[in-house]
């Protein structure tokens, strides 16, 4: 898998270490963050391949983590963003591509499903870097 690394950030402990396990036993290194500072501090300090993101967790929310990734990009690389949220109103889904999220899953849904999402990006990861060369 060529340690390819996964924040996955949720306020629900239950739910932040199935998603954890399971991508974990897909090959992936997995960063676990609680709430949106510690997520955006591991964001800042891991600088993961890929990005989970709920969208209601306390400190910052997965909007404001979002459009801080993305206009203050902390990797020199493109890190793509997952959201999968229990936000599921046609306004949030707007919101969340406005401010350039790669993909969005509405809970709730399947692991399968976010496997899917992420296996999907991890796929572009290359594309992305040949053309920014």
């Amino acid at each position: 898998m060529g340690n390819i690394k996964i924040l996955v950030a949720d306020d629900e402990k239950e739910v932040l270490d199935i998603m954890a396990r399971k991508i974990q036993e897909q090959g992936y290194d997995v960063v676990k963050a609680s709430d949106g500072n510690d997520a955006l501090e591991k964001i800042i300090r891991e600088a993961p391949d890929v990005i989970l993101l709920d969208i209601n967790m306390p400190g910052r929310n997965g909007f404001e983590i979002l459009k801080d990734v993305r206009e203050n990009p902390t990797a020199s690389k493109w890190q793509p963003v997952i959201i999968v949220s229990a936000c599921n109103e046609l306004d949030d889904l707007r919101k969340g591509y406005k401010l350039q999220a790669d993909h969005y899953i509405t809970k709730p849904c399947s692991i399968e499903d976010i496997i899917k999402a992420i296996k999907l990006m991890v796929s572009l990861i290359p594309q992305r870097k040949s053309r920014k060369s």
